[in-house]
């Protein structure tokens, strides 16, 4: 009922024509461009479906980033909504939906969930998570692992680092602006030892946020880590 007297007072738009009745028009959907263009998160060369060459593989690095669309368009208006004013958190539905949408046609994501994996988000730190009220990642990683049936975990990253936005970064800057901002919550010590773990996120450019994240979770003992985006750079 609360939702029902919300809508009726401030009727959803579409985020990219204005359109009223939904987030996300299908005319706007018919823009988006999913991506076919994956690469090795070490080297950045091509790689199929997204996993690290054999080659480039490290003790603690990511095993591969499954990115679902091209960060263009339509999609950088929906995830400017999403993470900014004016907040739009109804908007985590829809792209969840995307991001199931994408994955269920790449055939190697599939082997990854045989081995049963646990899903958790990159964390904010706490004064970005007050601030915001949410984490749009862990909304993104909620969604798209209720709709697979697999085990999601909120807090089992934590960031202890209060870092500056990724994007504002060149890479170099990036790689020094996220280093040590991490930490594996100590409720989960014994859990992470053998697993998979995927670490959900909005975007990837540079793979230095999701690097970070591997090098904690592969060091806490995880068998593989995988990190799923939403979008990449074209």
């Amino acid at each position: 009922m609360k939702r029902f007297f919300l809508d009726l007072l401030f009727p959803k738009r579409c985020v990219g024509c204005r359109k009223f009745g939904s987030f996300l028009c299908s005319n706007c959907f018919s823009y988006i461009s999913f991506t076919t263009n994956f690469s090795c998160p070490q080297c950045n060369a091509p790689a199929f479906n997204g996993m690290t060459h054999p080659k480039c593989s490290k003790k603690y690095g990511l095993d591969g980033v499954v990115p679902v669309v091209v960060y263009k368009g339509i999609v950088k208006k929906l995830l400017y909504q999403f993470k900014y004013p004016p907040y739009l958190s109804g908007l985590a539905p829809i792209l969840s939906e995307i991001l199931y949408e994408g994955l269920i046609q790449n055939e190697h994501f599939y082997k990854i969930l045989e081995t049963g994996p646990i899903f958790v988000p990159v964390p904010l730190h706490a004064t970005r998570l007050k601030s915001r009220g949410y984490n749009h990642a862990g909304l993104l990683a909620e969604g798209l692992a209720t709709k697979l049936g697999y085990s999601y975990v909120a807090q089992y990253l934590i960031r202890i680092k209060n870092t500056k936005p990724q994007y504002k970064l060149k890479k170099e800057e990036r790689l020094k602006n996220i280093k040590n901002a991490f930490n594996l919550n100590a409720k989960y010590v014994m859990s992470v030892k053998g697993k998979t773990i995927i670490v959900v996120d909005d975007i990837t450019t540079s793979f230095a946020t999701l690097s970070e994240c591997a090098k904690v979770l592969k060091r806490a003992g995880a068998s593989q880590v995988v990190g799923v985006t939403l979008a990449k750079e074209a």
